[in-house]
C-alpha cells in the first residue's frame, strides 16, 4: 500500500463501526461502515476501490461482530424499525425496570411483545408521558430514575 496513514484511517473507521445491540446488526453495520471508508481509501491509494471496498468490508464486518455495544455503540441501525426495534438492551432495561414498579411486561427477555407493549403504555400514561408503546433508553433512563426516587 502506497500509503500506510490512509491505511490507519481505514482501520479507524473500522474500529466505529459498529450500531445496534446485537451481533448480527453490528457485523452488518460494521461492513457497511467498512465497505464505504474501503472505498475512498482504496480510491486515494495504490488498491482499486473495489479492493479497499472488500477490505474495508471485511475489517468492519469483524470490528462489528466482535464488539459489543458498551465498548462501540453508534445508535439503532438504519433498517431497525418500530415493530422490530434493534436496541434490545433497552427493551430489557425498561421489561426489568417495569416489573420492579409492579407492571406486568410479560418475561424479561429483551422482546417487546404485546404485554410489554401494554406495560409501556400503561406506565407512560401514569407518568404522563407521551403514549407511543416504545420501548426506548430514554424510557428506560426515566424507568430508573423513578425507581431510584420512589427509594427515597
Amino acid at each position: 500500500m502506497k500509503h500506510p496513514a490512509l491505511a490507519l484511517l481505514l482501520c479507524a473507521a473500522c474500529l466505529l463501526a459498529a450500531c445496534g445491540s446485537s451481533t448480527g446488526d453490528r457485523a452488518a453495520s460494521g461492513a457497511g461502515i467498512g465497505a464505504g471508508a474501503g472505498a475512498v481509501v482504496g480510491a486515494v491509494t495504490g488498491l482499486s476501490v473495489l479492493q479497499g471496498v472488500v477490505i474495508g468490508a471485511a475489517a468492519g464486518g469483524l470490528t462489528g461482530a466482535l464488539t459489543d455495544e458498551d465498548i462501540i455503540n453508534l445508535g439503532d441501525p438504519i433498517w431497525a424499525t418500530d415493530d422490530e426495534p434493534a436496541n434490545t438492551s433497552a427493551i430489557t432495561r425498561v421489561q426489568a425496570g417495569l416489573t420492579e414498579l409492579d407492571y406486568d411486561p410479560g418475561p424479561i427477555d429483551g422482546h417487546q411483545g404485546p404485554k410489554t407493549t401494554a406495560a409501556i403504555r400503561a406506565y407512560q400514561r401514569d407518568n404522563a408521558l407521551l403514549v407511543d408503546g416504545r420501548a426506548s433508553l430514554e424510557l428506560a433512563m426515566h424507568i430508573e430514575e423513578k425507581i431510584e426516587n420512589d427509594k427515597y
